[in-house]
């Protein structure tokens, strides 16, 4: 485990020094703010309201899919309680963003991120590989700008392809 988590601080601080970049810390500011929240509620709601053929279906398993994220990727989070990255002060290091809360692993941004685009995928295939960029971007982002190790988006990206399969296979009928 020691080995693990000395090549993820390693792997940290070299991905890091690009996102110091002003150009990538623009972009990674932007698509981090994507992973926020608000954009998956407009888009469901707009699916919800002007596509008649499966919106109403996709806006239940997202509802019932973020139903099980929040709560889970909180205790997981809570429950490992890894310390966010902390870089050399003296060295001007700071992260990017001021984090929501002090622990990292898993990644929220990432879960929801990825349980989102799988969920679009299942209703909206053609798109399919944007979504999973996208998804991807938000998880890197959050590396480049500081505050999460990579394992805590490959973590973040498992727990949220993992529920949305779930919540799609799951024969929960929706109305």
């Amino acid at each position: 485990m020691q080995k693990l988590t000395l090549l993820d601080t390693r792997m940290f601080f070299r991905v890091n020094l690009i996102g110091q970049l002003p150009s990538v810390k623009k972009l990674s500011l932007g698509l981090s703010r994507c992973g926020d929240g608000p954009l998956y509620l407009i888009i469901a709601l707009l699916l919800w309201q002007f596509e008649q053929n499966q919106g109403g279906k996709f806006m239940q398993h997202a509802l019932l899919a973020f139903a099980i994220e929040l709560p889970l990727y909180l205790l997981l989070k809570n429950a490992v309680q890894r310390e966010r990255p902390k870089g050399p002060l003296q060295h001007g290091w700071a992260p990017g963003i001021r984090p929501s809360d002090r622990f990292s692993f898993p990644s929220g941004h990432t879960a929801a991120a990825f349980m989102f685009a799988w969920l679009l995928a299942a209703y909206y295939p053609e798109f399919t590989a944007g979504y999973l960029l996208l998804a991807s971007g938000i998880g890197v982002s959050r590396v480049l700008l500081g505050v999460h190790y990579p394992t805590d988006i490959l973590a973040g990206a498992g727990l949220g392809s993992v529920i949305a399969l779930i919540v799609l296979n799951s024969g929960v009928s929706t109305i």
